[in-house]
């Protein structure tokens, strides 16, 4: 049997006619032609089964909106610190300092970048770890352990002392230009011999990219009093706090208690081992990306445990997958099959090996609901303003947690004997493409 490897003018023609002989395409078409295409295939059925009631419901703020940036992963982590230093002094509203934890985060990542490339000097520049870095520059996106580093070092602020402004709301013309003043540096570096030049214009370079920093976020302030009104109108003043000093006071150690968790069933990534990824990271000597890879029934465990205690958990997962404008994430709710004849069911560990989905956002998970004793809904506070999902809050299905949750964050405490131990494993290095290695 001959096959064709070209397209065959009479094979568009069948297609054509098979077309307008079955109505269904011509319905679908019309009904497509003014509006969105997902929104148009919403099984109503699932929007039902997806309601925003919740057995366990913990209480959060209002949601925050990050704006035309990727700054997701800082905007959850201080969703979690917030609610602990509100509780403490007893604040009904209250945000961190976003931009501020942005800021540090961005300059790290710069020199983060500029030692790989020094590292890697002597690589041409097709090479594929080379390529790689300069492909990705340095993006607003990042993981756990990065936020962890930052917050660590340089501590954190209330909004209202180190507040927006367009640019940090706004990063895509100011990534560009850091990105291309650090390809800049990739290619005179490549030029030069003398590890006194190379060190020298790294130090220039850094220096002028922090300058231009201070220009789109503003100088970070090394002081501030925090100032606030609590639930019963009580007027607080707490004078000269440094970041570092404030975040001691309110969070300190406490954070080293909380390790990262994924599900990521691909082969080379055997469940209970530990993995890092090699020059995914901002912090030079601070915590290496670290996760522990455990299958969804043991991940989901611990996730539960937390939630049942009353704790929040900060979550990473591929956000664009069956996303639509009710505020709902299920698996179920577009039926692609029978509205365009195309069977697009994967399994969690082809998608990732292919390239059909990989973590691109991070959130917090507030909430969760049982049915027949199993889950079957999760809760989700988002940072995309409140005019989106419910008041800015999402729902979650469980068959979706199933499929596109990649990574959370829990407390050591929640985590079995057994699992413990596996902490204490030598760390296996990812490549830096690979899909766990993207930054949410």
């Amino acid at each position: 049997e001959v096959f064709m490897k070209n397209i065959d003018l009479n094979k568009i023609k069948e297609l054509n006619n098979k077309f307008y002989k079955e109505d269904k395409y011509e319905i679908m078409s019309n009904a497509l032609l003014n509006n969105d295409l997902k929104n148009s295939i919403i099984k109503n059925d699932v929007k039902v089964n997806n309601r925003f009631n919740f057995e366990i419901d913990i209480k959060t703020m209002t949601a925050c909106n990050q704006k035309a940036s990727g700054r997701c992963w800082i905007f959850a982590g201080l969703n979690v610190l917030r609610e602990i230093i509100a509780k403490k002094c007893n604040i009904k509203e209250f945000e961190l300092s976003q931009s501020y934890v942005a800021f540090y985060d961005k300059l790290e990542k710069i020199n983060y970048r500029l030692e790989s490339i020094i590292e890697l000097k002597d690589k041409d520049h097709d090479d594929r770890t080379l390529a790689h870095i300069l492909s990705e520059g340095i993006q607003d996106g990042g993981q756990w352990d990065m936020f962890v580093n930052i917050v660590k070092k340089y501590g954190i602020v209330p909004k209202d002392v180190f507040d927006e402004t367009y640019q940090s709301s706004n990063t895509r013309n100011m990534n560009e230009i850091i990105n291309t003043k650090i390809r800049k540096f990739a290619s005179d570096v490549h030029k030069i011999n003398c590890e006194e030049e190379i060190r020298n214009l790294k130090e220039k370079t850094l220096d002028e990219l922090y300058l231009f920093l201070c220009i789109n976020f503003g100088v970070p302030c090394e002081k501030f009093d925090f100032e606030y009104v609590d639930n019963v109108g009580k007027y607080h003043l707490v004078e000269e706090y440094t970041p570092i000093s404030f975040f001691n006071e309110f969070i300190g150690n406490s954070i080293d208690e909380y390790i990262s968790i994924i599900n990521a069933p691909t082969l080379d990534k055997p469940f209970n081992n530990v993995f890092t990824v090699k020059y995914v990271g901002n912090v030079i000597d601070g915590k290496e990306i670290e996760y522990l890879n455990l299958s969804i029934e043991d991940f989901k465990e611990i996730v539960i445990k937390q939630l049942k205690d009353n704790e929040l958990v900060w979550f990473g997962c591929d956000c664009g997958k069956y996303s639509n404008d009710l505020g709902i994430w299920d698996d179920k709710i577009f039926d692609y099959k029978k509205s365009f004849g195309l069977d697009l069911e994967m399994d969690k560990a082809d998608m990732l090996n292919y390239k059909v989905s990989a973590m691109d956002h991070a959130m917090v998970i507030s909430g969760i609901s049982f049915k027949n004793e199993k889950v079957n809904k999760w809760k989700i506070v988002n940072s995309w303003g409140t005019e989106k999902g419910n008041n800015g809050y999402y729902v979650m299905s469980d068959s979706w947690f199933d499929k596109f949750v990649y990574q959370a964050v829990v407390n050591k405490k929640y985590l079995n004997e057994f699992q413990i131990e596996c902490l204490k494993k030598e760390k296996i290095q990812l490549q830096p493409w690979d899909p766990m290695g993207t930054l949410a």
